[in-house]
């Protein structure tokens, strides 16, 4: 990979945007090579943080892309990206964006698909889009107003501002601000936690969420009674039992 820089400590995964001169922008070669990260992940993480080489998280799309861009180009373009996002929004694999600065446009986008955000408190985030003329292509219309509601994702969406991560907090979008220099720390606390649990656990519970969110009540309770009924499935789940009753750690095997 060109744009993108992965490590793992122990069973977690970190990816690096890797366009610092460019702020990190989303280019073509950006998405692919993200789609190809997550069509053929690594086996043995359990959660995996995504952050941004330099001072931006991403600062959007890549507009010398899209100055010549037609309209069948652009809807490609748009349905590629949203492709690309649900499918990490969907990953079993919990993830985390660690945003350390700009994230926007494209940048939010990402980090909406990732299922909480940590940011410094130096980041400023928002859908410029309005701006230039274009709207949101990565799901940012929709994402955004799941997590904090119609009123401020169209206050966000429609101004066009940038916001800061105190700002955002209040608002649900980011869960914790750290400095600058404890960002990463953080998020490493936090994927130490989601690695602890019982990956199968976790992978059925975020789809119930995910799945759940846009069905009625009795269709949502049903799924979750389903997924509920699948966790006995596994070794793990056994695991856990056996081991509250025994006082010790749980040891999961994400069987």
């Amino acid at each position: 990979m060109e744009t993108l820089l992965y490590e793992k400590q122990d069973n977690i995964g970190i990816l690096k945007i890797n366009r610092p001169k460019a702020l990190n922008a989303l280019n073509k070669q950006v998405i692919s090579e993200l789609e190809s990260f997550l069509e053929s992940p690594p086996s043995d993480i359990r959660c995996l943080v995504i952050t941004g080489e330099g001072k931006a998280f991403v600062a959007g799309a890549d507009i010398k892309e899209m100055v010549e861009m037609t309209p069948e180009e652009a809807l490609e373009m748009s349905e590629r990206g949203q492709k690309v996002f649900q499918h990490l929004e969907n990953w079993k694999v919990p993830s985390i964006a660690a945003v350390n600065g700009y994230a926007l446009g494209g940048g939010l986008e990402l980090a909406l698909a990732c299922d909480f955000i940590i940011a410094s408190e130096k980041a400023q985030m928002g859908l410029p889009e309005v701006s230039l003329g274009l709207i949101p292509g990565y799901g940012g219309t929709q994402r955004l107003a799941r997590v904090v509601g119609k009123g401020v994702a169209r206050f966000m969406t429609l101004t066009g501002n940038m916001f800061s991560a105190k700002q955002l907090a209040q608002w649900g979008l980011v869960v914790e601000v750290t400095s600058a220099e404890q960002l990463m720390e953080k998020a490493l606390v936090y994927a130490k936690d989601l690695a602890a649990r019982g990956p199968e656990a976790v992978g059925l519970a975020k789809r119930a969420i995910n799945e759940g969110y846009d069905k009625n009540q009795f269709e949502a309770l049903r799924l979750e009674a389903q997924l509920f009924s699948e966790v006995f499935k596994t070794e793990d789940h056994k695991e856990g039992l056996q081991a509250f009753l025994e006082k010790r750690k749980p040891v999961f095997k994400g069987e």
